[in-house]
């Protein structure tokens, strides 16, 4: 955490500095109300009230100007720390591999990132301005008590340990709800991420109710942990507040009987006692509010530093690839399975090799492992056994940038972002000119419906891409793409929203004009891969049959099967 502090030093110190003046004005002030009250009213003396009162007017112009300076460096240093954290943690967010994403989950993410930094920013604006107030005026307040008189700050001592025990109490029993309430908080992020980015699925099936319940169920549960912690928490004032009145009571008797003896005391200082012994009392309470939110923090901090800690399991290689040789893949003995299911491999000792320039399709029932085996090749997940080689090297020995900049893939799922159509397309190639972005378009069979947009290409893209058609976004998908101008070009079922006339036109476009590229087609209609130059067909996560299409329906009882269960449906033109 002082690394990201140690850059606004100067703020961190000039904030406690300009405290010490507006604390210096808030001590002084009870000393002069006793004067007054003393020499002025009691004495009758007019010239003492305005000459103390304008003191006081000055001190409080003083001291209020001290304050906001001293808010507004405590802010600069508590909002530039937490700029920073955000940053530094969406930089190791980005750089995580699938499977990381994967373990924290995404709702978790989203609440480190915003509310847990907020807390450890909270704590920050704390230490370097409430607890150097509270420090000092504790301290402060117990001299100026004493010097009215000894006998007022002993009846103080009296009334601190009681408190400190309520404090310490108190705090032991809310802090690990914390870190409870934060886990909570993740679950709810997850219910209300999943629910937004599915609504259309939630209102197709008539789940509103249901998903509701879901909702409640986990809302109500966070609800029950906080209320648990402020109910602890509710306990802590009342209980200060009956030492602090009892301490008063002592004051005035102390107070009382020393005026009605010896007249060492006046009432003016019995007054200005009172109000001291408020002050020390009320720091403890204050003291303990600062230490529930570092205690919070603390919660959160340990959730950020999981983040910031966590080193990119796909490490980035170092080889430079040989120029030489451009989109040729090979698959040796490759076997994979998921994190969370080691035991259940995907894919089983897989060996095949794709020629420059060749298309590959691969084809195969649901669940076969036909996307698992794509994802491997621009490392998105690494193999459990064998290895991935692009151009003869392993892509483990690959610069990650290097290597996905080789390859463009274009998923089943079409992810857009809210920006115009024309940013979508060259968010895949920035220094693409806009000629370039057009004949993009027209490669992917997405000119003609863009034109016919309100803005044409700058018509602007709503989150999600929701205000386009399924087909419109894999469309713009396979755009971006293309325009990177890959050695390699994965197609991951990006056709499937596509009918069959637009996706045959797709791809004559793609052999003209990028007839010496790689490309490998995942898909599950034989009409999207029978042109082809080979067929990969899975099948249970093993190479059942190679070859061509004329081929295959000799040899492969699975590839038959899948045409003719195609055939039956009318799916095969």
């Amino acid at each position: 955490m002082l690394r990201y502090l140690k850059k606004y030093w100067v703020y961190c110190l000039l904030a406690p500095l300009f405290m010490l003046g507006e604390l210096t004005m808030d001590l002084l002030q009870p000393a002069m109300m006793a004067t007054i009250v003393d020499e002025g009213v009691l004495g009758s003396d007019m010239q003492i009230i305005v000459y103390e009162g304008i003191r006081m007017v000055l001190l409080v112009i003083f001291g209020g100007t001290c304050g906001v300076l001293c808010c507004v460096f405590a802010n600069i240093a508590a909002q530039s720390f937490g700029n920073d954290v955000r940053k530094d943690m969406f930089s190791h967010i980005m750089d995580f591999s699938f499977e990381q994403t994967d373990f924290f989950t995404t709702g978790s993410l989203v609440t480190r990132i915003t509310n847990d930094v907020t807390q450890v920013e909270q704590m920050v604006m704390m230490s370097v301005r409430s607890l150097v107030r509270c420090v000092v005026m504790f301290v402060g307040g117990i001299y100026m008590l004493y010097r009215q008189a000894p006998q007022f700050a002993f009846v103080a001592a009296w009334g601190l340990p009681f408190i400190t025990a309520i404090v310490v109490f108190s705090l032991k029993k809310v802090s690990p709800l914390y870190t409870v309430i934060q886990q909570k908080l993740d679950r709810l992020n997850c219910i209300m991420q999943e629910n937004i980015a599915g609504t259309r699925v939630v209102k197709a099936y008539v789940k509103e109710e249901y998903e509701l319940e879901h909702f409640s169920d986990a809302n109500h549960s966070l609800c029950d942990t906080n209320l648990h912690a402020q109910t602890i928490l509710a306990f802590l004032n009342p209980s200060v507040n009956i030492i602090l009145n009892l301490c008063v009571v002592g004051v005035l008797y102390v107070g009382g009987d020393m005026l009605r003896t010896d007249g060492s005391v006046t009432p003016g200082q019995i007054m200005a006692a009172i109000t001291y012994l408020s002050l020390i009392l009320m720091r403890i309470v204050f003291m303990a509010n600062i230490f529930q939110t570092f205690t919070r923090a603390s919660a959160s901090w340990k959730r950020i530093r999981e983040v910031l800690d966590t080193e990119n399991a796909q490490q980035s290689g170092t080889r430079c690839p040989d120029e030489d040789r451009k989109g040729e893949i090979e698959f040796r003995q490759v076997s994979f399975a998921y994190a969370d299911a080691p035991d259940r491999p995907v894919l089983n000792n897989l060996s095949f090799s794709v020629r420059r320039g060749e298309t590959l399709a691969i084809i195969g029932s649901t669940g076969s492992g036909k996307t698992s085996l794509v994802q491997l090749i621009p490392r998105f997940y690494d193999v459990t056994a064998g290895a991935v080689l692009v151009d003869g090297q392993d892509v483990r020995e690959y610069p990650l940038q290097v290597l996905r900049d080789k390859i463009g893939i274009v998923q089943q799922k079409a992810e857009l972002f809210s920006r115009s159509i024309q940013e979508n397309i060259c968010w895949g190639c920035e220094q693409a000119e806009e000629s370039d972005v057009r004949h993009a378009a027209r490669i992917a069979q997405a000119e003609d419906f863009i034109r016919r947009m309100p803005k044409s290409y700058e018509t602007p893209v709503t989150e999600g891409g929701h205000s386009l058609s399924g087909g419109q976004k894999q469309r713009i998908s396979i755009a971006r793409a293309v325009i990177k101008k890959p050695e390699i070009l994965i197609f991951d079922d990006s056709g499937s929203a596509l009918d069959l006339k637009t996706e045959a036109r797709l791809y004559d476009a793609l052999h003209q004009e990028f007839a010496g590229t790689t490309r490998i087609i995942v898909a599950q209609r034989i009409a999207s891969v029978r042109q082809a130059d080979r067929i990969l067909v899975l099948d249970n996560g093993q190479i059942c049959a190679c070859g061509t299409h004329e081929e295959l329906q000799e040899s492969s009882a699975v590839y038959r099967e899948i045409c003719r269960s195609q055939l039956r449906k009318g799916a095969m033109a």
